[in-house]
């Protein structure tokens, strides 16, 4: 495949908050672009799309936020021919955050503003920022724009067991599960998690460790993540599950090719939703990819929002 025939990856945020009891998000003038846009940036090597979306509204705007649920892709082809799809999702700003913000004005962008949903749609210069615009208002109005999530995580390409000769909870990862942990490190701390879970095996503590590290946060290992203690029926990891989901707290769990379709299914029936592809892919991880399940937060009853799938 040529360059020019290599899709360009981008992501963007439609960062929001509350005023007078209204939602207003947040545009953004390009200076070179003369347009009004939401704020997304291009696919950096070594990133995942999570990653490149904080960090471009951190470069664009000053503003250090946490991502909330996805708002799905846009595609349009660039004036040279290659084809560009922008992957969104939502993040809540609060007092804190806007406080925090340092943003100057530069060659690139102008100026900040925020806008009601209806002023913001009038205003925008594409019509695939008012199609995004009018995705996050509909979870708004379905009271699903503030989420908590689980993380599920496969473990990095680890020693085969093969050519192992000690016992298989101390295989350690192959260069390549090395490079998959540091590469997702930064995907899983776009949703800004509060707690980390890990299997007791030695690939799965590796892989999670670089999360750790950045987000100074302890890893908590557990049996019930463990292929060891596998069992069939589930009892231990939908116990865990339900744990983590009351506690309404976004949470990692690495584990194991055999124990994540048991974690995603104890998500599913806790949320009395129906298996479908979307969860399917969820729990069939190849190894170093991620998995996030996002909940309403707040809510009577437990509701799924939305689920996404990531490679390293």
């Amino acid at each position: 495949m040529t360059a020019a025939s290599t899709p360009v990856l981008a992501a963007g945020i439609v960062c929001w908050r509350v005023v007078d009891g209204k939602p207003r998000v947040l545009l953004v003038h390009r200076t070179v672009h003369k347009d009004v846009s939401l704020p997304k940036g291009k696919l950096d090597p070594g990133e995942t799309l999570p990653e490149t979306a904080v960090r471009e509204i951190y470069e664009e705007t000053g503003l250090a936020v946490e991502l909330g649920a996805p708002l799905g892709n846009v595609h349009y082809t660039l004036a040279n021919g290659r084809d560009k799809y922008v992957h969104y999702w939502s993040a809540e700003v609060n007092d804190h955050d806007l406080e925090r913000a340092r943003f100057t004005a530069n060659d690139e962008i102008s100026s900040l503003e925020w806008l009601s949903l209806a002023k913001a749609r009038k205003k925008v210069s594409y019509t695939h920022d008012m199609d995004v615009l009018d995705r996050f208002g509909r979870l708004y109005d379905a009271g699903n724009a503030r989420t908590f999530a689980v993380i599920a995580v496969r473990h990095g390409k680890a020693v085969p067991g093969e050519t192992w000769d000690g016992p298989d909870a101390t295989r350690p990862l192959m260069h390549r599960g090395t490079d998959q942990a540091a590469t997702i490190a930064g995907g899983i701390a776009a949703f800004a998690p509060e707690r980390i879970l890990s299997s007791t095996a030695a690939r799965c503590l590796a892989t999670i460790t670089p999360l750790a590290e950045r987000t100074a946060l302890e890893i908590k290992s557990t049996e019930d993540l463990s292929q060891d203690a596998y069992a069939g029926n589930g009892k231990a990891v939908t116990a865990l599950v339900a744990k983590r989901l009351k506690k309404q707290q976004t949470t990692v769990m690495c584990s194991h090719g055999p124990v994540l379709p048991q974690i995603v299914s104890a998500l599913a029936e806790a949320s009395n939703t129906q298996p479908d592809a979307r969860l399917r892919a969820a729990a069939m991880l190849s190894t170093g990819d991620f998995s996030v399940l996002h909940f309403a937060r707040d809510t009577k009853k437990l509701r799924l929002v939305a689920v996404e799938t990531h490679q390293p």
